[in-house]
């Protein structure tokens, strides 16, 4: 029997640049390492491709691979992809909520998609049951909690060595949190890199969460593994009632901020960000990106620290990406969300005090 041979991983180091424009906004400078530009949209393309890169080194060459995932968007996305670069086949089962546009690159992308129930448990439950039960050959891919995809994410942070290496290094991560997926393998990577401890100052990972899908706030609060009882955010892709157990653990450690914002504060984010880089993202991505634009950064992560020297830090915001959005979404939000006066005013207050320190 002879070696397996894969094809080149599935996938890519992506750049990191400096944002003038979210640096202003922000009174720091900020870094965007650009996980949308990854094979499927999204950064799932790092853990997932690792889970099934390895489950296909565990099978061995001959044994025939068939890879399971329930997912109404990125995770799915990312199964199919990571299956097609490998050769292999992939089923995704999707809610019967899950949008016609992640449905269509689903099915460009040649997996066999199956609708089934309203919510993700309901297709999950089928997966399991009805097609995996019946499959010897089949392979579950969970979304956020396995070993493989937290190592598959920390690729992240090595790549990030290297290239805010040459920059003076960096401060702060900021990430987005589901299910807690990326966060742990971000974690994860910063302690074996010896950035959470030793000498100088730690790396800060601020973790972002919307109202109503804020299921690690939520466990933070309870201060035990919690779940929502619902979820009602519009970024449903961070739709986890209740994030990973090794993600509410790194979440108590003094290196970890958490932080909670506004449906209204991550679409408006959405919008700008499109106008300022050309680059449209979820709105679960853009809750990130919100922490620079509402002035949040320096308060949350260097309370301590003067304008002068936060000035002077190297801030990393993780835009994650997604694929569930599109240019009319985008008109939607800044015609629903564009006079809401609890962001205006944020804005407009980050806005001034900028200004002032200018003077």
């Amino acid at each position: 029997m002879g070696s397996l041979q894969l094809p080149s991983k599935p996938w890519v180091e992506t750049p990191c640049i400096r944002s003038a424009a979210l640096s202003r906004e922000a009174g720091c400078n900020i870094y965007l390492k650009l996980e949308n530009l990854q094979p499927s949209g999204s950064f799932k393309s790092r853990g997932i491709g690792n889970l099934l890169t390895q489950a296909l080194l565990a099978h061995g060459p001959q044994k025939p691979i068939h890879f399971y995932c329930a997912s109404g968007g990125n995770a799915g996305l990312a199964c199919a992809t990571a299956a097609a670069a490998l050769g292999r086949p992939a089923t995704i089962v999707v809610p019967t909520t899950t949008s016609a546009t992640v449905v269509a690159k689903l099915r460009t992308l040649g997996a066999d998609v199956r609708q089934e129930g309203c919510q993700l448990s309901e297709a999950d439950t089928y997966l399991r049951t009805e097609l995996l039960a019946r499959d010897p050959d089949g392979v579950y891919v969970p979304p956020f909690d396995h070993a493989d995809v937290w190592d598959g994410n920390a690729t992240l942070i090595e790549e990030l060595e290297e290239q805010m290496g040459e920059r003076g290094g960096y401060d702060a991560v900021v990430c987005s949190v589901g299910g807690g997926g990326l966060f742990v393998g971000l974690m994860q990577a910063l302690e074996r890199r010896g950035r959470l401890g030793g000498e100088g100052r730690p790396v800060r990972v601020l973790a972002m969460e919307t109202e109503g899908a804020h299921s690690l706030a939520h466990s933070l609060k309870n201060k035990e593994l919690s779940r929502l009882p619902a979820i009602t955010s519009i970024a449903t892709s961070l739709g986890v009632s209740q994030v990973a157990q090794k993600a509410f653990e790194w979440a108590q450690r003094p290196e970890a901020t958490s932080c909670v914002l506004s449906d209204a504060e991550a679409a408006m984010a959405a919008v700008r960000f499109a106008d300022d880089e050309r680059i449209i993202v979820e709105t679960a991505c853009a809750v990130s990106i919100a922490s620079a634009y509402n002035g949040s950064l320096s308060s949350l992560l260097f309370p301590d620290i003067s304008p002068s020297e936060f000035a002077d830090l190297n801030v990393v915001i993780v835009v994650c990406g997604g694929s569930n959005v599109t240019l009319q979404t985008l008109e939607d939000y800044k015609q629903k969300y564009g006079t809401d006066e609890a962001v205006l005013k944020k804005y407009r207050a980050r806005k001034s005090a900028v200004e002032r320190n200018k003077a």
